[in-house]
């Protein structure tokens, strides 16, 4: 291979296909004689033992690609994205040492633009973390949203004011007079790898909902309720984290008695159509992506996306 080793990226909502893209892509280009590994971007997939309820893809599926950050967490460990942008760039940079494209792959927005932008983040304070984690637990995420409000407006104006984790990141890096972090893009982004081919995937919104709906049942026909009872017993409901996930907070209400199976698996069908709308708005706000749509033959992608240096 004579080029340099290149970043690619393909983002997109849940659901739009953006792992077998992948996978078509790194045949495309190792067909190119540019060998490609892939590396997870899906937040929730760090997670071991959480497959069904993130649509992990198994082993035997995976056509012999080396997969980077699948299965690198317990349950109980946060995800933290300051974590997740040095494992990941680390990652790449290893892939690319080999003489390899690397194609980060998934939907949590805020990991992928922290790998392809290289963002800084504020040094946490664990003792102002748990001051500030155990006011949620006491009040709720309300009075804390309310003073995010007073001392940052801007930053309260982008962040959903019943995402208690993101409220107390806010205040805890504010405490530290500096800027917050996570609810929106820089205004103009550097990206970290010069040679960063940027895909975004996208499937008309009435195909997607019919799609997602349906995963979502499948999910459960598919044994998620006894996914998430074994992972009861691997600490799942002391996990910063991995207990919210869509899915996973509703199949453990139904497991507890507070949910009826309907009423699990309608929220996480409500919860993810929203979530994939959050994930549409935030990847339509990067410069420079080449747009297709699911199904998109990768030869084409491989031969025609258009460089973002």
């Amino acid at each position: 291979m004579t080029a340099a080793p290149a970043l690619w990226a393909l983002v997109g909502a849940t659901g739009t296909g953006k792992t077998a893209l992948s996978l078509d892509l790194a045949e495309a280009l190792a067909a190119r004689g540019r060998p490609a590994e892939i590396v997870n971007a899906d937040a929730m997939q760090l997670y071991r033992g959480m497959d069904i309820g993130t649509a992990k893809l198994p082993v035997d599926e995976r056509r012999g690609i080396p997969h980077h950050l699948l299965d690198v967490l317990e349950v109980t460990h946060e995800a933290a994205v300051a974590w997740y942008q040095d494992a990941a760039q680390s990652a790449i940079a290893g892939i690319h040492a080999r003489g390899a494209d690397a194609i980060l792959v998934g939907g949590s927005g805020l990991y992928v633009s922290s790998v392809l932008f290289g963002f800084r983040f504020p040094p946490h304070d664990d003792d102002l973390r748990a001051e500030l984690e155990s006011e949620l637990a006491e009040h709720g995420p309300g009075i804390l949203f309310a003073r995010l409000r007073d001392l940052d407006p801007m930053t309260a104006a982008r962040v959903d004011p019943k995402n208690g984790r993101r409220i107390v990141r806010a205040l805890e890096v504010l405490a530290q007079g500096a800027t917050t972090h996570g609810a929106a893009l820089p205004e103009a982004p550097e990206l970290w790898h010069a040679d960063t081919r940027i895909v975004g995937v996208a499937t008309p919104r009435h195909e997607l909902v019919a799609r997602l709906d349906a995963r979502v049942e499948r999910m459960w026909a598919d044994g998620l309720l006894d996914e998430v009872e074994a992972l009861r017993s691997e600490g799942l409901e002391n996990g910063v984290t991995a207990r919210r996930a869509i899915g996973y907070a509703q199949a453990l209400g139904q497991l507890t008695g507070a949910l009826t199976e309907a009423e699990a698996i309608a929220e996480t069908q409500a919860l993810t159509r929203r979530y994939a709308r959050r994930q549409v708005s935030w990847f339509r706000r990067y410069a420079g992506v080449t747009w297709v749509d699911a199904g998109e033959d990768a030869a084409v992608i491989a031969d025609g996306a258009a460089s973002t240096s």
